[in-house]
């Protein structure tokens, strides 16, 4: 099977509507040896490249005015090694089919994000995570990669074979290569179950560290203008399965928390003023739920009301004080902030440029309704992020450089120094690679 056709002078824009790019070029290899050819054709040709995936980062890390790869035709698994426990799958699978396809083999990830509508590769070396007390993201799963390098060569790494690759690619950013295929580490499948349930916000800050003791995951959402939160719990069960039926999983994960938070978010946004009463509204309406089901369907959650997304991760021990300060920014700014505050936590990895490298970290995430402005609102909540040594997700808003993430990252040199000898010649750089490698 060959390439499809180029698509040239196309423009392309990301889900969340706030970057485009032209690309020069866009091409969707059928193989791994298509795509290392196209990969040395735009180093002839001196232009840059960089792959793509559903496009759900926020930042330009996949912007590019050269090659554009897609690897829509790069999807599957390759093997599943049962002895191993491991999968090994095409770097343009969407997770959503993966799990499908995992839990169809009676396997199962140990722990994913809350959406799985981004590819596989896309996911990873942004550094998507979940929220666990010992299970970390989706890039912490990885055991081998094949990276497709500068020069064309197709590098096979993992902890035995060019170790040093391995540990920095698993969230390379594209900054080394193009990811072409995965190994990740699975589980036989297993049972979920989770708790859903309103809690004042002083209560889960009081209690923050007995929740996350006492459950394998847990995180929250505050409602901006209330002390209301919505908590999730999620643990492993005996079974029996007990999903949610399907007249209630549409009334409240479709309706509820897709239509009508949808329309709500047009009317905070034609009239500002309005917000904290509907958040207080909304906060009321909140009703505690329990269900048991496979991994995959209590993880994730259906999207489809387009926002921007800023998020940081803070020491774990510094959650609460971080939340206290955004709180007030809020309250004493003026600012109205219509989409609740996302709260879940990581432990401490050994990858290079995983915001929990090397310390255990709670993530908080801030989000805008597409369309309206959210400068100010993320700029205050950066300002309270970087106190506390924050450390931007990489596909998410964020204004900081180099210079600063040198200073948070202790393994920042290291990336940047195998940077320079896999890619001196900045095949895969773009402008946010620049200001945030150097």
């Amino acid at each position: 099977m060959s390439s499809t056709a180029n698509r040239k002078h196309g423009t392309w824009r990301n889900w969340g509507g706030n970057v485009t790019a032209r690309p020069a070029r866009q091409v969707t290899p059928a193989s791994v040896e298509e795509l290392a050819a196209e990969v040395r054709k735009a180093a002839e040709r001196g232009q840059r490249v960089k792959a793509v995936g559903t496009g759900h980062s926020f930042t330009s890390v996949a912007a590019t005015d050269g090659v554009l790869i897609r690897p829509d035709l790069l999807t599957g698994i390759r093997a599943i090694d049962r002895a191993a426990m491991t999968v090994t799958v095409e770097a343009g699978t969407p997770l959503k089919r993966l799990n499908a396809a995992l839990a169809r083999e009676g396997l199962s990830l140990t722990n994913m994000g809350d959406i799985m509508e981004q590819t596989v590769a896309g996911a990873t070396s942004t550094g998507t995570h979940g929220t666990g007390r010992e299970s970390g993201s989706i890039a912490a799963q990885i055991t081998g990669l094949e990276l497709v390098t500068a020069d064309g060569s197709v590098l096979t790494c993992s902890a035995e074979q060019n170790p040093e690759i391995f540990a920095a690619a698993r969230i390379g950013l594209g900054a080394l290569g193009v990811v072409t295929a995965l190994t990740l580490a699975v589980e036989p499948l297993f049972l979920l179950s989770a708790r859903e349930e309103p809690m004042p916000l002083d209560r889960v800050l009081a209690e923050f560290d007995q929740l996350w003791a006492e459950n394998e995951h847990f995180e929250f959402y505050w409602f901006p203008h209330t002390g209301s939160t919505n908590t999730k719990r999620n643990n492993r069960s005996e079974g029996p399965a007990r999903p949610v039926g399907r007249a209630a999983g549409w009334f409240e994960d479709e309706f509820l928390s897709n239509g009508v938070f949808q329309a709500v978010q047009w009317v905070g946004r034609a009239a500002p003023v309005s917000v904290p009463a509907i958040a207080r509204v909304s906060s009321r309406a909140l009703s505690a739920r329990s269900y048991t089901d496979i991994p995959y369907r209590v993880f994730t959650s259906p999207r489809r009301v387009r926002f921007v997304e800023m998020e940081y991760a803070v020491p774990r021990a510094a959650l609460a004080e971080t939340l206290r300060e955004l709180r007030a920014v809020i309250e004493r700014s003026g600012l109205r902030v219509s989409f609740p505050v996302e709260v879940r936590t990581a432990p401490a990895d050994d990858i290079a440029l995983s915001t929990a490298s090397g310390r255990d970290s709670a993530y908080i995430a801030v989000h805008m309704f597409r369309g309206t402005p959210y400068q100010a609102y993320f700029s205050a909540a950066e300002r309270v992020f970087t106190a506390h040594e924050g450390r931007p997700h990489w596909g998410k808003v964020h204004t900081r450089d180099a210079g600063y993430l040198e200073g948070v990252y202790p393994r920042f040199t290291e990336f940047t120094a195998l940077r320079n000898r896999l890619d001196p010649e900045r095949l895969f750089q773009n402008d946010y690679l620049r200001r945030v490698l150097g």
